[in-house]
């Protein structure tokens, strides 16, 4: 059974910072790595996504502020968040595709807030 471990959420100011991080167990390539987030009464949307091949997607709504990078060696995505804005707030999920099948992190909250 793989799992997602995230952390790096919590509240901050807008404008400020916070960098997300998401590690699966077990051994096996990620085909691709992932963030979405929900928002309280919203679907769930991507955020952003990067493909073995470092190939990234992201969001109109976050672009040339957030950042999706990740550790093939460590199976670890990082999202990177910058200039935050209160409607960043929400519950960030990250996620992966191994062997053709999709798992997700138990999510966790930011808040941009002042």
């Amino acid at each position: 059974q793989v799992q997602l471990v995230e952390s790096g959420g919590g509240l901050v100011q807008p404008g400020g910072s916070l960098r997300l991080s998401c590690t699966a167990s077990g051994s096996g390539s990620i085909y691709r790595m992932g963030w979405y987030r929900q928002a309280p009464g919203k679907q769930r949307d991507m955020v952003a996504i990067i493909t073995n091949g470092e190939e990234t997607n992201y969001a109109d709504s976050v672009k040339g502020r957030f950042t999706i990078s990740r550790n093939n060696v460590k199976n670890t995505v990082y999202l990177q968040m910058n200039s935050l804005k209160p409607e960043d707030t929400a519950v960030y999920f990250c996620y992966i595709q191994r062997f053709g099948r999709t798992y997700w992190g138990q999510g966790t909250q930011v808040t941009v807030s002042s």
